[in-house]
């Protein structure tokens, strides 16, 4: 199968490039290259996937070169990942978040449209569910969707978007199957050291973590220590990067004409902000430096997946759910490449 990957020389967008010409698809990538690295694609094509891969730089807003790629490659399906992601940017920076992940969605969406594409599947986020009560702790699809940002926000119109299209497409008799996938915490590198985390500015705890230990970040910063969990710190589910991408791939494999698919993808536990920096010392057997700093505005508590429905629906469940093996993965890429692709 022939399947357009947005953003797929970011983090988790070319990790699924990787998987999908693993598995035998041809993939062709547009990518603004704003956060992603042309290093990552090029690593994957002189690996395994010489002439499987092919990378388009441009920006996916641009909805007469996406008729054009899609016609181009005989595009049977869309991973869509292309998309801003700091939550404390998008405060500051609404309205470039809604460009980028609303505006440029719109355009991607109205490109399938007009050459036919029937699989789409969309990389969500649990920043849809805003700050959920503790009976919703672990958090079902069926949470209430209230978003506390511009970047939760910009991704759940994209969501509205999608309903709303594909009613009209069941209406007219077209066929069109989407998958709407809300992300926990992703986590960790291919198990190879092929590829890795590498933004900048980096935000989220693990590389930050190591990081710290690899003399790059004068210390690690606990924002909040006094949450009514066991140790004082925010709780997450860190969701392996290989883990996330096989669900997506299952997810493609796995639809039907007109379907509509939403799935949790976490491990269905949390970890403190604590026990993650105890985990990168027993992994790296080094000390981060830590620091102590006051809470951050819209920093639920406990947040964590309940994975329930892909695992009864699809039989998908995270392979790695120990803390310490998902932070060996990052430590080894990230040793290995202590300035990212620059390396």
């Amino acid at each position: 199968m022939s399947v357009l990957v947005t953003g797929g020389a970011g983090y988790i967008g070319s990790h699924a490039v990787q998987r999908l010409v693993r598995d035998g698809h041809t993939v062709v990538v547009v990518d603004n290259l704003v956060r992603g690295h042309q290093e990552a694609v090029d690593a994957i094509r002189q690996s395994s996937a010489e002439g499987r891969v092919t990378f388009v730089p441009g920006d996916i807003g641009d909805r007469v070169l996406l008729q054009s790629v899609m016609r181009e490659h005989a595009v049977k399906a869309v991973m869509h990942f292309a998309a801003l992601a700091y939550v404390g940017e998008s405060v500051t920076e609404p309205l470039r978040y809604y460009r980028a992940n609303t505006a440029a969605a719109l355009a991607l969406i109205e490109a399938c449209a007009d050459v036919g594409v029937e699989r789409f599947v969309f990389s969500s986020t649990c920043a849809s569910y805003g700050e959920p009560d503790a009976t919703n702790i672990p958090i079902p699809e069926t949470c209430p969707q209230r978003p506390i940002n511009p970047y939760g926000r910009s991704k759940l119109f994209v969501e509205h978007m999608l309903d709303d299209y594909a009613e009209a497409c069941r209406r007219e008799g077209r066929p069109f199957a989407y998958a709407m996938l809300r992300y926990f915490n992703v986590a960790g590198s291919d198990r190879s050291g092929l590829l890795g985390e590498d933004h900048e500015p980096e935000t989220h705890l693990i590389p930050v973590v190591i990081q710290s230990v690899l003399g790059r970040r004068e210390a690690v910063t606990i924002f909040g220590t006094d949450y009514p969990t066991p140790d004082g710190t925010c709780v997450r589910d860190y969701v392996h990067v290989e883990d996330l991408i096989d669900a997506h791939v299952q997810v493609l494999e796995a639809m039907k004409p007109v379907d509509r698919r939403v799935y949790n993808l976490g491990i269905g536990r949390g970890y403190s902000v604590r026990e993650v920096i105890d985990s990168v010392r027993r992994v790296t057997g080094r000390q981060p430096a830590v620091r102590e700093g006051p809470r951050r505005a819209g920093d639920p508590p406990v947040l964590f997946a309940d994975p329930a429905k892909i695992r009864s629906e699809l039989g998908w469940s995270a392979s790695l759910v120990s803390l310490d093996e998902i932070v060996a993965t990052a430590w080894r890429w990230m040793r290995e490449h202590p300035k990212g692709y620059a390396s």
